[in-house]
């Protein structure tokens, strides 16, 4: 079965990474592209070698089977609604939604049609966070005391729709939900937010900048930090009783990026050097196999996907609810 895929949305991020990884997986074949600009469809549809569209006229073509959805954040809702209402299958950019409530909304959605629901977090599908949960599982790390995550970045220009809190901008949506997802995966998502604050920009009242203390229910403390007045970063360390490890470009490495693990002990680090993996292929690798296996949004893995993408919009929340709140 091949896999025939509809692009809402013309984004940055869908050019340069979802559809060329879409594009040339053999499962996949793109059908539609879709923008509230006909001539921006249309360059899109030129490069990928598809039909340009319009939003609703894409949800009614009988030759999209999925959808990738790379809207601004606030539209993930309302137009991720309509596309399972109309029988597709989902595969939305993250964040799913600017509120906890929106993202049960969609694993309802899904959940009463059985479609496959995914969030594209493509981090998760690099192999080097498995190899990170392989050694803290063996014990390598001793017994796990802290998690330490960050994703910054400089800023960006200034009609970038990041800074349009209409629009669902803002670094905790944008960036903080990485180091979040990150501690979800490590430590479980049983995490409460003890403490947090954010840098709000006074002419756009988006936030640039935060800082967030979560814990997990075994006591493992995980401090998250993000923004987009920074020089680029995007790392985590695990502390542990008997050792330290850190993970450097993890969340946005290029695919020929080869990941190196640092393991420090008391009188003895090394490195590990791993495979280059490309992350935006196996995401959609991963998808379209659920989407061809029959995998709805019922089943066992997929629900426990679904689960850990609502978590992150209640942590989110709680972010936001328990922030100092600091004029940038």
């Amino acid at each position: 079965m091949t896999v025939r895929f509809g692009i809402l949305g013309c984004s940055s991020v869908a050019r340069r990474r979802s559809i060329p990884a879409l594009v040339a997986h053999p499962g996949a074949t793109l059908t539609a592209v879709a923008s509230r600009d006909p001539e921006k469809a249309k360059a899109f549809a030129a490069e990928f070698g598809c039909d340009a569209t319009g939003y609703d006229e894409l949800l009614a073509r009988d030759d999209v089977d999925a959808v990738y959805l790379p809207l601004p954040t606030a539209l993930h809702v309302p137009w991720g609604l309509k596309v399972l209402a109309a029988g597709k299958h989902l595969l939305l950019e993250k964040p799913s939604a600017t509120s906890a409530d929106g993202a049960r909304q969609l694993v309802r959605a899904a959940t009463e049609r059985d479609l496959v629901l995914r969030e594209n977090f493509t981090f998760p599908h690099h192999a080097q966070h498995a190899t990170v949960a392989r050694l803290l599982a063996e014990g390598r790390l001793g017994q796990l005391r802290s998690f330490s995550g960050a994703f910054c970045f400089p800023p960006l220009p200034a009609t970038d729709i990041r800074y349009d809190a209409g629009l669902g901008g803002g670094s905790l949506l944008d960036a903080g939900v990485y180091p979040i997802r990150a501690a979800q995966l490590l430590l479980g998502d049983d995490l409460t937010v003890a403490g947090s604050s954010l840098r709000v920009d006074g002419r756009t009242g988006v936030d640039v900048a935060g800082h967030a203390l979560l814990v997990s229910a075994a006591g493992v403390l995980a401090d998250v930090k993000f923004g987009f007045e920074h020089t680029y970063g995007a790392s985590y360390t695990l502390w542990g009783s008997a050792a330290r490890l850190t993970v450097d470009k993890a969340f946005t490495p290029v695919a020929t990026w080869q990941p190196v693990l640092r393991i420090e002990e008391q009188d003895h680090s090394e490195e590990l050097v791993l495979p280059a993996g490309d992350q935006w292929s196996a995401a959609i690798a991963s998808f379209t196999a659920a989407v061809t296996a029959g995998h709805g949004a019922g089943h066992p893995a997929e629900a426990a996907g679904l689960r850990s993408m609502v978590r992150t919009m209640e942590l989110v929340e709680d972010v936001i609810r328990t922030a100092k709140r600091v004029a940038a």
